[in-house]
C-alpha cells in the first residue's frame, strides 16, 4: 500500500441492520484534552449521546445516511452513497458534530483499509480526522498505519492529535511511535492526548535520550522547554513503578522497546 498524499484542509462522527450500532464493537473510551479532538467511544455510546443533541432534521437526516451505509458496505463504483454522505455532515448536522456522525457513517459502512484509504486521500482534513478516529472500530491489524504516518508528517495539529489515538499504540512500531510523541512537542499537541502513553514510554531509555537532546537543543536556542516534556521524561523512569495495563481493546502490533 502506497502512502497517501497529503492534500487540501478545510472545515472545522450507527443505527444498525435497522441501524443501531453494535454494542459489541471495540473501542478505548478516553478524556478529551486541551487542545485536542475529544477521543470518540464506541459507536453505540456515540449515536446515543449525539442525537439528543441533533435537530429532528438532522436525526432524520444521519438515520437515513446510516441506513444507506449500511445496505451499501465497502467500496462501491468510483464512489459510494455513504461517502457523499461523509462531504455533507458539517452542513446537514453542524460541524460540532461533524466528526461523531463521520465515525458512524464509517462504521455503518463497515469500511475496511481500502475504503477508509481512499476517503482519508480524497477527503478534507475533517474526513481525514474521522478516519483516524474510526481505525480502532474498523481494522483489526496495521493495514491501516500508513494513514496514521501521513497524518503525523502534517503540521494540522487536529489530525496529529487524532493520529496519536488508540490505533496508532497499537501499531506504531517503537521508532515511529517515539516520533510520534515529539512530533505532539514540536506542535503543542497536548501529550495527555496520546493514547496509552505511560504503557509505551515507561523504560524507554531511546525515548529519555531523544527527549532530553531535543530539551537540550530548545535551550540552547533560548527556547522554553515545554512541561509536557518533563511529563513524558518522567514516564521514561525505568525504576518507576509500571503502569497497569489498560484493558485489551484489539491486536497489539510492535510496541516493545528496541534492541
Amino acid at each position: 500500500m502506497t502512502h497517501p498524499r497529503t492534500t487540501r484542509s478545510t472545515e472545522p462522527t450507527p443505527p444498525t441492520r435497522t441501524t443501531r450500532p453494535s454494542p459489541e464493537t471495540p473501542a478505548p473510551t478516553t478524556k478529551a484534552t486541551p487542545g485536542a479532538p475529544a477521543p470518540l467511544p464506541t459507536p453505540s455510546t456515540l449515536y446515543a449521546d449525539l442525537t439528543p443533541h441533533l435537530t429532528p432534521p438532522a436525526r432524520a437526516w444521519l438515520d437515513q445516511a446510516l441506513r444507506e451505509a449500511d445496505s451499501q458496505p465497502g467500496l462501491h463504483g468510483p464512489l459510494a452513497v455513504w461517502e457523499l454522505r461523509l462531504a455533507e455532515a458539517g452542513r446537514r448536522c453542524g460541524h460540532e458534530h461533524a466528526d461523531a456522525v463521520r465515525v458512524l457513517i464509517l462504521h455503518a459502512a463497515r469500511a475496511g483499509t481500502d475504503a477508509l484509504t481512499r476517503v482519508y486521500s480524497q477527503g478534507t482534513a475533517a474526513e481525514r480526522r474521522a478516519v483516524l478516529h474510526a481505525l480502532p472500530h474498523l481494522v483489526a491489524g496495521p493495514d491501516a498505519r500508513p494513514l496514521v504516518e501521513d497524518a503525523l508528517r502534517t503540521n494540522d495539529t487536529r489530525l496529529v492529535a487524532a493520529a496519536v489515538g488508540p490505533y496508532a499504540a497499537r501499531h506504531l512500531p517503537p521508532h515511529l511511535w517515539r516520533h510520534a510523541v515529539l512530533k505532539c512537542l514540536f506542535t503543542g499537541v497536548p501529550v495527555t492526548g496520546i493514547a496509552d502513553l505511560e504503557r509505551r514510554a515507561h523504560g524507554d531509555v531511546e525515548l529519555a535520550r531523544m527527549l532530553g537532546d531535543h530539551a537540550a537543543e530548545r535551550t540552547a536556542a533560548g527556547r522554553r522547554v515545554p512541561e509536557d516534556l518533563y511529563r513524558v521524561l518522567a514516564l521514561t523512569d525505568p525504576t518507576a513503578t509500571p503502569p497497569v495495563p489498560a484493558a485489551d481493546h484489539g491486536p497489539h502490533g510492535t510496541d516493545g522497546k528496541e534492541s
